[in-house]
């Protein structure tokens, strides 16, 4: 008997909000009413963070008004937390969606003593493969300080697991 059901193309956002639900993505920040809050792969600067639904969505237009509101809110208050705890001078907001056809929202804290070269270019401008990659260790006090804003600012839920803690050694 055929199937006449479509398979939705699995992204990298699809695996990562995966791996955050099952506790085996180290990266995570905070659980939020829209989705999840994860530091990005690289730290081209301190605290570079994303944004993902949960569940994942194709755009930002495949939301309702409620699921959009939620979505912007958890966004802006993730830069709102960023702002206090970083220092940054301002963040940067951006949602593309042409490389991972999901929903994604990329928040960049951008700071004064950035190089002078590149601190009012776009994040794109840096060289991201030269980056530092992400440790959990070296950002668990930004992590946590980030948690208690964002709890501070009524939008963490509460999660099933540690960050990581599900992760192959860990």
């Amino acid at each position: 008997m055929k199937s006449d059901s479509v398979t939705e193309p699995t992204t990298a956002i699809h695996e990562l909000v995966s791996a955050a639900r099952e506790g085996r993505e180290p990266r995570v920040i905070a659980r939020l009413y829209s989705g999840w809050a994860v530091f990005g792969e690289r730290q081209f600067v301190r605290g570079y963070a994303l944004l993902l639904p949960d569940p994942v969505v194709p755009t930002l237009n495949a939301l309702g008004v409620e699921g959009r509101s939620a979505f912007l809110t958890d966004m802006t208050r993730l830069g709102d937390a960023l702002l206090k705890v970083t220092g940054a001078a301002r963040i940067n907001y951006a949602m593309f969606g042409n490389e991972e056809p999901a929903l994604h929202a990329h928040v960049i804290p951008r700071y004064a003593d950035e190089p002078e070269q590149l601190r009012t270019r776009h994040p794109w401008a840096y060289d991201w493969a030269a980056a530092p990659a992400f440790e959990r260790a070296s950002c668990q006090d930004l992590a946590d300080a980030l948690l208690r804003e964002l709890e501070r600012l009524g939008v963490a839920k509460p999660m099933r697991f540690a960050p990581g803690a599900n992760a192959p050694g860990g």
